[in-house]
């Protein structure tokens, strides 16, 4: 049989994934395939990046992934990880959100957006008395009968009110995806609460039932380990046992995929890479950003192309700062905070990184991490970093109270990193899909297309990876 060549491209955490899932069904079934990974930058993992600073373990990007999505947790098993990975500090689960200028936490018994416990919601100060009113009218509320999307922030104030939608919706699922929640699309990032409510009517009532049955059931590994889980030595660590696993000479950096075009006799694709470089495959994983993948494909896809450039991607900061422990008015006990756009803030969120998760920081440190930017705060991006680090501390220092200058400071930017999931997102693929399936040896990875967290972008490189070789095969 003919070797098979493989070509990905993009070396983030779903091009990473992806070419290790084709090395492993290569052993599995002793197949003859080559794999080659195209990378345009320097260095492998894309917005993830660990960094040591004394005895602080900083992240750049991604700090963690949930496991209640099993194929990250899967991978880490596969790769020898398991015994690396640390849960969540449980007795911190807490989160604020900032409400008029101070910290009030997030109501104990709040999921998915509906509250499940009466007491901590009717003595939150989060929500006025006509707004708890509204909130827990959803139990009333009439079913949609249109079938067609609808953005976030539609759905939540039809069933919730408005004051939900400003005080939690959006810093807690906007932030997710760093979106405005009157552009995000509901079918193509909370798809579970619109199913709820096709399925209960009420999604309050549905969640009800789903923590029943939960309580019932036998606990998985998700009950063991917690929703989040890291790695002890960084996020870094995931990306570096990938790149481990690949063979030697594999791996191709500062090599940008500039073209993609017809192969002639003997082979499908040829891919024109860096000033003069070409790579010859039979199949190609296109794992880069949708506007990177846009312009490698403009040639060879020209209606998937024109699709993936109308995908919007907006950019996001991490400031992270390091404290004496002494120097902090109180002591941190929550994971963190997310400031809702209401109240007009330089943030979008801050972590207790320190808090969150073990070895983050020494016993006498603190670490805190501010994200800056997003659809909301396009302008606070385009500030310099030490008028980005100013802000930040001005912030922490009327919502936390923090005055003493940080240890050591460390700003990450992330340009057009955050695809943004719009209305008629899920029909914007779908034309994509279909654009591509004319094209044999053709697959797309990455956070534009199923989700933004670490364990979908591991599934859609994975699941590329699988397509490919049975197209080829």
């Amino acid at each position: 049989m003919r070797t098979l060549r493989i070509a990905v491209v993009g070396g983030g955490i779903a091009g990473l994934a992806a070419a290790h899932r084709l090395i492993e069904l290569k052993q599995e079934r002793s197949l003859p395939l080559e794999v080659v990974l195209l990378e345009a930058s320097r260095r492998l993992g894309g917005s993830i990046a660990t960094e040591r600073v004394g005895g602080f373990l900083v992240e750049a990007g991604p700090d963690s992934f949930i496991t209640e999505k099993p194929w990250a947790f899967d991978l880490c098993r596969r790769l020898g990880l398991e015994s690396h990975l640390v849960p969540a500090r449980a007795e911190h689960r807490k989160i604020y959100v900032v409400h008029r200028g101070r910290l009030e936490p997030l109501p104990e018994g709040f999921f998915l957006l509906a509250p499940t416990r009466a007491r901590p919601f009717l003595t939150t100060p989060l929500f006025s008395w006509r707004g708890k009113i509204r909130i827990a009218a959803e139990l009333v509320v009439p079913r949609r009968r249109a079938a067609s999307d609808e953005t976030l922030a539609s759905f939540v104030r039809r069933r919730f009110g408005k004051e939900l939608l400003e005080r939690v919706a959006q810093p807690l699922i906007g932030g997710i995806y760093a979106s405005d929640p009157e552009r995000l699309s509901l079918e193509a990032t909370m798809p579970r609460l619109a199913e709820m409510e096709r399925a209960k009517r009420s999604v309050i009532r549905a969640i009800w039932s789903e923590q029943r049955r939960k309580k019932r059931g036998s606990p998985g590994s998700g009950a063991r380990w917690g929703l989040f889980v890291t790695l002890e030595n960084g996020m870094q660590e995931l990306v570096d046992a990938l790149a481990s696993r690949l063979p030697e000479g594999s791996v191709h950096l500062g090599r940008p995929a500039r073209h993609l075009v017809r192969g002639g006799a003997g082979t499908a694709w040829m891919i024109r890479a860096g000033e003069s470089a070409v790579y010859e495959a039979d199949g190609v994983i296109v794992a880069a950003p949708a506007h990177a993948a846009a312009d490698l494909l403009a040639m060879a896809a020209t209606e998937a192309a024109v699709e993936l450039r109308t995908i919007p991607y907006v950019s996001t900061a991490t400031v992270n700062l390091a404290y004496r422990r002494a120097d902090l008015p109180r002591p941190l006990d929550a994971f963190g905070f997310v400031v809702p756009a209401v109240e007009k803030r330089a943030i979008i969120a801050c972590t207790f990184c320190s808090v969150k998760y073990p070895g983050r920081a020494p016993e006498d440190g603190a670490l805190l991490r501010a994200f800056v930017g997003g659809a909301l705060q396009p302008e606070a991006f385009r500030d310099d970093d030490a008028t980005m680090e100013a802000k930040v501390r001005n912030e922490l220092r009327e919502l936390v109270g923090i005055e003493a200058p940080p240890l050591f400071r460390r700003v990450w930017r992330h340009a057009r990193s955050m695809p943004q999931y719009e209305l008629g997102h899920g029909a914007r693929i779908e034309r994509v899909r279909n654009a591509l399936s004319a094209l044999p040896g053709i697959a797309l990875a990455g956070s534009a297309y199923g989700g933004v967290g670490i364990s979908d972008c591991v599934r859609t490189g994975e699941e590329a990876a699988e397509r490919l070789l049975r197209e080829l095969a």
